[in-house]
């Protein structure tokens, strides 16, 4: 078999090389963009106003993720005493599947631990295998279900599935 050239042995790599994403704090200006990935994303797809009430309550914490200038995904949260709930978890279509959800989850998660919460708890759609596994790698598990919960663009109705994650 021959061997490739010593430039393209380096430069291979690097073709296929995921591009770095940052996680940073979400604040107001980003609820436009953040509504605009809930809808695309969910069935019953959150507002501007709806992200920016969330945005401004003391008890939230959001976080964005960005890939050069632009927003592609996003995690928020509320917390009451030593609990949080996630609300919402989602990333641009065309970004999925390469380990950003991962990332974003694993640091709103050590954020959350930062600020001494014990517990987190979310809620998703049983059949959503893709979210259900992302949670499970990252240590959820589920102790409840709710029937009925969700309904999808047909009306039908899915039953959602309660996970929860010890963070001490």
């Amino acid at each position: 078999m021959p061997r490739l050239p010593a430039f393209l042995t380096g430069l291979l790599p690097q073709l296929f090389k995921r591009p770095d994403a940052t996680v940073e704090p979400a604040n107001l200006r980003d609820a436009p963009r953040l509504s605009q990935l809930h809808r695309a994303s969910f069935h019953r797809g959150w507002g501007t106003e709806e992200f920016e009430q969330i945005l401004i309550e003391r008890n939230a914490l959001a976080h964005r993720l960005r890939l050069g200038g632009t927003t592609i995904g996003f995690i928020v949260s509320r917390t009451a005493a030593d609990e949080a709930e996630i609300l919402s978890v989602a990333v641009a279509e065309k970004h999925r599947g390469h380990g950003f959800s991962r990332d974003l989850l694993r640091t709103h998660l050590g954020h959350l631990a930062g600020l001494g919460l014990k517990t987190v708890f979310l809620e998703v759609e049983e059949n959503n295998r893709p979210a259900r596994a992302l949670y499970e790698r990252a240590g959820f598990r589920v102790v409840g279900r709710r029937e009925r919960y969700y309904k999808d663009a047909s009306g039908e109705q899915l039953n959602a599935v309660v996970m929860q994650r010890d963070l001490s």
